[in-house]
């Protein structure tokens, strides 16, 4: 195996890509990406030292065609390939091919990553390390069968159909109406099949009042595996995440130190190795956590674990993909501060509806709280074929409150994007709420408080100011203002 890694391809695009990308500057590591047509004057493919294409704009011709992609790492001689998040990141068959192509994959073994990718099999092994999971049936072949399970059980309404092979919020739906059951449960098998591959069904009981929290580890190829401590992402919008917090509010010393027990305890079975993020749904009334996955990738959201630990948690992989031993033990890990994480997404705020275009102005906040990782520049295009993520926005404080405050300012006052619609105004909306900064809030925030939400948003013209006095200026000259004709 190498001991370093000089050439490192990046196979994603956008805040994924760049945010290796920072890493790899820091480690004097050329960074390579790979762009499509559409991408081919992207932000990630300027910071990087060179850029191969990969195909046309549709995912399934370039971000997700793995032959063209092992073909541009061999064509920029790189060591190593790392996944970044989305597209082929949780791929085992990429992860697979990658190795056998005689690079380092930097990410968990494809085993590990195949054993986690199928939800079925992943809570039957969670089961098997004595790690609780939520109520439900596998393997579901009609919707007889989840009426039977609901009687036997006595489980009531709303319930969970999800497609086992799923994963970032696609392949779910809840049903609130047993007569909802039927259209529900076809549409979770088609999803499966069309974005997974796999029409495979399970079911679980719907937690009320739950709380989405997970575990941030990170192991190394020694049996050596640390907790950088957890996350909550509770806030959701069509079962995807949009804001993050480190850590949660919700636990208390002990709860948190059984989650990181059980975690710990369900990735050191399975021989995990690299960073990796075990989710659990947290029920608040009774205090009871249930396993709900393992995510063998770089979360999204993992800037907010490094803003409060100080480790560079990208960095990580790259040492655990050469062999190294993890530079850190357990009990070097100090929580410094608190921090959060919104997700700039290119969506109407009120409607949530894509938003595509070119971005006219673009400024993002500054100071020592503010961190940003963006995959847009102003006067970049934003096309329709990829995920509307634009960039990462975090800000950090010495408790929750100053992590908000600071968070407040970002989104109130600091941000300017123009040309499209962001759903800014509404993660600001969101932060103001009061049961937000009270933290009594579950994964159905938004759902249940859309109303309200929408009522706070102000709408602008999006113009931009200085355009309007120069407008202003140009119609009104020194001999008076302009006769129109």
């Amino acid at each position: 195996m190498k001991d370093k890694i000089q050439k490192l391809l990046i196979a994603n695009r956008g805040a994924s890509a760049v945010r290796i990308i920072h890493t790899c500057r820091d480690r004097k590591i050329d960074a390579i990406s790979v762009f499509s047509s559409a991408d081919r004057m992207a932000h990630h493919v300027f910071m990087s030292e060179s850029a191969i294409h990969i195909g046309e704009p549709p995912p399934a011709e370039s971000y997700l065609n793995m032959e063209n992609i092992i073909s541009a790492a061999k064509k920029a001689n790189a060591d190593a390939i790392h996944p970044g998040w989305g597209f082929l990141a949780e791929n085992h068959e990429f992860a697979q091919l990658v190795v056998d192509s005689g690079f380092i994959w930097v990410g968990p073994s494809p085993k590990v990553i195949e054993l986690m990718g199928n939800k079925a099999d992943a809570k039957k092994i969670a089961n098997e390390a004595n790690v609780p999971t939520v109520p439900g049936i596998d393997n579901v072949n009609s919707t007889e069968e989840v009426r039977k399970w609901m009687e036997k059980t006595k489980v009531k309404l709303p319930i969970l159909i999800k497609a086992a092979a799923g994963g970032g919020g696609k392949g779910m739906e809840r049903v609130d109406k047993i007569e909802d059951l039927e259209q529900a449960f076809e549409k979770v098998k088609s999803e499966g099949a069309k974005s997974f591959g796999d029409d495979t069904v399970i079911t679980e009981k719907y937690i009320k009042n739950g709380k989405h929290i997970e575990v941030q580890i990170v192991a190394d190829q020694h049996c050596n595996i640390v907790h950088l401590f957890d996350r909550e992402c509770t806030i959701q919008r069509r079962n995807q995440k949009i804001i993050e917090e480190a850590p949660s509010s919700a636990l208390d010393d002990n709860l948190r130190e059984k989650l990181f027990a059980t975690a710990i305890r369900l990735m050191r079975k399975i021989g995990y190795s690299s960073a990796g993020t075990v989710e659990f749904l947290f029920d608040q009334d009774t205090k009871e956590f249930y396993f709900l996955e393992v995510n063998t990738r770089l979360q999204v959201e993992h800037g907010i674990t490094e803003l409060i630990t100080g480790r560079d948690i990208v960095g990580v992989m790259l040492d655990v993909a050469l062999g190294k031993r993890l530079p850190f033990k357990q009990p070097d890990i100090k929580l410094n501060r608190y921090a959060m994480e919104v997700r700039i997404n290119a969506e109407d705020p009120k409607t949530f509806n894509p938003s595509f275009g070119t971005i006219t102005r673009l400024k993002f906040p500054q100071g020592p709280n503010v961190r940003v990782i963006s995959g847009v520049y102003e006067g970049a295009d934003i096309p329709p074929y990829y995920d509307s993520l634009l960039s990462l926005l975090m800000t950090a404080g010495q408790d929750r409150i100053g992590a908000i405050k600071a968070m407040e300012h970002a989104l109130g006052k600091s941000i300017r994007i123009e040309g499209i619609k962001t759903i800014a105004p509404l993660l600001l909306s969101i932060i103001q709420h009061k049961l937000f900064l009270s933290g009594r809030f579950t994964t159905d925030f938004i759902e249940d408080n859309l109303t309200d939400l929408i009522s706070t948003i102000k709408v602008t013209s999006g113009e931009d100011e200085a355009l309007k006095i120069a407008r202003y200026l140009a119609e009104r000259s020194s001999l008076g203002p302009t006769v129109k004709m």
